[in-house]
């Protein structure tokens, strides 16, 4: 029930109240009709209908008030950075994915996934393409981000994450642009308006957001 509606039951009831008084006391004197008062007698029934006014008041800006105002990877990182508790395989490197992730900003289910994806947790790991460590960054790209090694775990995995957010900044958060950038280059993605046509980076982004739970 809303505050409009109270006050109109309210100034029903006083009248039901007025009319009452009067059949039972006919010399009563009739109720005057006053201005409003900055200061009035606090009765039970008063304090009462405060309370509720406060009630609806708070329900109303509960009602309108989301959490999810913005669905920014920014958010979406942070709300899940609260409760993730990263996979037992991902040994030691764990908890030093989640605060990567949460450091730059991106969901760490995600770039948990990523990690596993790229290398398997294994920082030395190097493609036939030249890609290296945890993050498998191309030499240029790690030189771009300020890697000098990236087969050392705490730069792969800031590095790694700096890239995911650049490519989530790209394309306003979203993630299946943004891995598939990842993966293919947003060179690729802007050319096909979204997830190239590879077999490769399809099964890439797919098995990514199937795994965090974002498909």
């Amino acid at each position: 029930m809303s505050v409009a509606a109270i006050d109109a039951r309210v100034g029903e009831i006083q009248q039901m109240l007025a009319q009452l008084r009067a059949v039972q006391d006919p010399t009563a004197a009739a109720p005057v009709a006053t201005t409003t008062s900055t200061t009035t007698a606090t009765t039970p029934f008063a304090a009462a209908l405060a309370g509720a006014r406060g009630q609806i008041a708070a329900g109303a800006s509960t009602a309108t008030a989301s959490p999810y105002a913005s669905t920014t990877g920014v958010l979406a990182g942070s709300a899940a950075g609260a409760a993730f508790v990263p996979p037992a395989e991902a040994g030691a490197y764990g908890p030093m994915i989640v605060e990567a992730a949460q450091r730059h900003g991106i969901d760490p289910r995600v770039f948990t996934e990523l990690v596993r994806q790229e290398s398997g947790f294994d920082p030395n790991v190097t493609s036939s393409a030249g890609a290296r460590g945890l993050t498998q960054l191309m030499p240029g790209t790690a030189a771009g981000l300020g890697v000098t090694d990236p087969t050392d775990p705490a730069q792969a995995l800031d590095g790694g994450a700096r890239y995911l957010r650049q490519q989530l900044d790209r394309y306003d958060g979203d993630y299946v642009k943004a891995l598939a950038a990842y993966n293919a280059g947003p060179g690729a993605v802007d050319r096909f308006g979204g997830v190239p046509p590879y077999a490769e980076t399809q099964h890439y982004v797919r098995t990514i957001t199937t795994k965090a739970g974002i498909a």
